[in-house]
């Protein structure tokens, strides 16, 4: 495995939460189970989510017989309800603080309830700008995500980096034509081969802001 160091300009960052910046993993793997369980799905004690999904869409293909909207309020509220072992990703809040709030955005397929409780837990900023699952028609690895968090910086797709940590995610960043950082985490090298360029993590990224814009420094693994 061959690393370069990058050096990248961009007008502003779309990025993922989940795996991104935030690791819930063990949070949402419990919340799924206890759901499955209550709703009846067959094995659910074992039942792994599957990551970038929209909890909706999760919903409907679990259960598609019962009201998706009421099933969508008790899965977020037990996901609300369970902070346990959430952390802060390697890198990130100093990357965070270091940005211009105007230069980004979380695009994300959590609701704006689950998100903004996320951030409050891990202690991170909330952006000015957000995109959340119950703001948009379709998620993720539809590219209507990322194309609202672009025109939310006013700026186009082909101005934004996207951050990700799925192949759902990435695929939806490329879709809306943006160039894709891929962080290995719940996914691996291999499987974000869709990305431009992959990192181990947030922790060696730095961005400087220059003539308007950003840029970034990075190891890429790939």
């Amino acid at each position: 495995m061959s690393e370069k160091v990058r050096v990248v300009e961009t007008q502003g960052l779309l990025f993922d939460m989940d795996g991104v910046l935030i690791s819930s993993i063990g949070s949402v793997r419990r919340s799924w189970r206890k759901w499955a369980k209550m709703y009846g799905v067959p094995d659910a004690e074992n039942y792994e989510v599957p990551h970038g999904m929209r909890a909706i869409e999760i919903v409907k293909s679990l259960r598609p017989d019962i009201d998706a909207e009421e099933g969508l309020r008790v899965i977020e509220q037990i996901e609300i309800d369970d902070t346990e072992d959430l952390k802060v990703l390697p890198g990130v809040k100093a990357l965070l603080e270091s940005l211009p709030m105007d230069r980004w955005a979380i695009v994300t397929s959590a609701t704006k309830r689950l998100t903004i409780e996320r951030l409050k837990v891990a202690g991170l900023p909330l952006p000015e700008k957000l995109i959340t699952a119950d703001m948009v028609e379709r998620g993720k690895p539809d590219p209507e995500p990322y194309r609202r968090g672009a025109a939310l910086l006013g700026l186009s797709n082909a101005e934004c980096v996207v951050v990700e940590d799925a192949p759902s995610g990435v695929g939806a960043g490329k879709a809306a034509g943006s160039r894709v950082l891929g962080v290995v985490g719940t996914h691996s090298l291999e499987e974000l081969h869709q990305a431009d360029w992959v990192v181990g993590s947030l922790d060696g990224v730095s961005v400087t802001a220059v003539d308007g814009g950003l840029e970034l420094r990075f190891t890429a693994l790939r």
